[in-house]
């Protein structure tokens, strides 16, 4: 029986990105780059004015004032038409092109407007290149502006845009497909009947695959019979992972690890040394990556999150796995008795001595129900224990996106 963090090495060790894909940039936000991007343009393409008011040269105004005359108006859009002589001003809108001759850019509300299209000028701090914004100073042409393994997020999205790319290369999100099994499942819709209950572990991997950037298939409920399940399952090794709920354990009908083997998948380890969750199974057919996961729901819920969330991350082209577990202190004793590593649901609160967690009543992997009332799990170790307030312990977060 492995340990969690053998068992996170050994999923790891079998993920590798995907291969690129185009994407438009409406469908690329939350992907990673797979090419350097270079501007086919400078940016900006001409020396701009940075606020509205007046171009004007230094040279027509000692200590900063003067009157002028207006030649033009230049609104964002327009080409200046001519260029600035002595004694002369265009009125410029913020984003407009500036006339040649311009030395700098008064802002309207240190001018006046005077007769005959002239202008009065106060402003005895202007200098050169006051509110000019230069050609090329945020990009040139040629430039690399967003660089290959970039996590593509709004303002990468922008840029994009601005040097003429509606799509890119990128790493795609993972199609991940769902199988929860048993002959006690019904659809949520359905009434349970005799000896049966909702499926539930379903829609929550649909919902953890989605948070964790991949692309949900739900297959339906595969019924404990050899057939079903053998084609249901051969079905699901089309995607890159497959998750299958229940029927990995010890039981008589726990018929998944040998169907998988059937199907030709490679089990590479079956239990893990964790409190809920031990059962897990984790296979590899061809570049499928196959996840046997417990049926209770708690224990579904934390193997996603401990080893499936960490590979569609990799598989996503993302640069580490984010397996990171800070700590937080507990808020009150708690005493625990356990033979593995435990995973207790807890409610975190900040506090500007860092994070601190409460654990929260939960009776076990089968009360799903006891995690809507927390965000983190703590990790407690294995023994009898009676934990103190203010005792630091290890918190697996699980309510952000990846």
């Amino acid at each position: 029986m492995l340990t969690i963090e053998a068992a996170q090495t050994v999923v790891l060790d079998h993920v590798s990105a995907l291969p690129p894909a185009t994407a438009a940039l409406a469908d690329a936000p939350g992907l990673v780059l797979a090419e350097d991007v270079v501007s086919d343009l400078d940016m900006p393409p001409y020396d701009k004015a940075m606020m509205d008011g007046y171009a004007v040269r230094l040279a027509d105004l000692p200590g900063g004032r003067g009157t002028l005359t207006v030649i033009e108006e230049i609104t964002a859009g327009k080409t200046p038409s001519r260029a600035l002589g002595p004694g002369q001003a265009a009125r410029i809108m913020t984003g407009a092109p500036i006339p040649y001759g311009t030395d700098a850019v008064v802002q309207v509300e240190r001018t006046h407007s005077g007769v005959d299209g002239q202008v009065q000028v106060n402003d005895p701090g202007v200098k050169a290149g006051q509110h000019l914004l230069t050609r090329g100073r945020e990009m040139r042409l040629g430039d690399v502006v967003v660089r290959r393994g970039t996590v593509l997020r709004p303002q990468e999205i922008g840029v994009l845009a601005t040097v003429g790319r509606p799509s890119v290369q990128v790493i795609p999100r993972p199609k991940v497909a769902v199988l929860p099994t048993g002959d006690e499942l019904v659809e949520p819709h359905q009434k349970p009947g005799p000896g049966q209950i909702r499926n539930g572990n379903g829609p929550a991997l649909v919902a953890q695959i989605v948070r964790g950037g991949g692309v949900p298939r739900y297959l339906g409920i595969a019924p404990d019979q050899l057939d079903s399940l053998k084609a249901m399952i051969a079905s699901g090794l089309q995607s890159d992972v497959l998750l299958l709920s229940g029927g990995v354990s010890a039981g008589k009908l726990d018929l998944v690890p040998d169907v998988l083997r059937e199907l030709g998948v490679q089990a590479h380890f079956h239990k893990v040394a964790m409190k809920p969750g031990k059962p897990l199974l984790f296979g590899t057919r061809d570049k499928t990556l196959v996840f046997g996961l417990p049926g209770n729901p708690v224990s579904t819920f934390l193997c996603f999150e401990l080893f499936v969330r960490p590979a569609l991350r990799l598989l996503r082209g993302m640069k580490d796995p984010g397996i990171n577990l800070p700590t937080a202190t507990l808020t009150e004793d708690y005493t625990y008795h356990t033979d593995r590593p435990t995973y207790h649901p807890a409610k975190l609160e900040t506090t500007p001595e860092g994070w601190r967690a409460r654990v929260v009543p939960w009776f076990g992997s089968p009360d799903l129900r006891g995690l809507t009332n927390c965000d983190c799990f703590v990790v407690f170790p294995a023994g009898d224990h009676c934990h103190r307030a203010g005792q630091m312990f290890p918190v697996l977060r699980m309510e952000s996106s990846d």
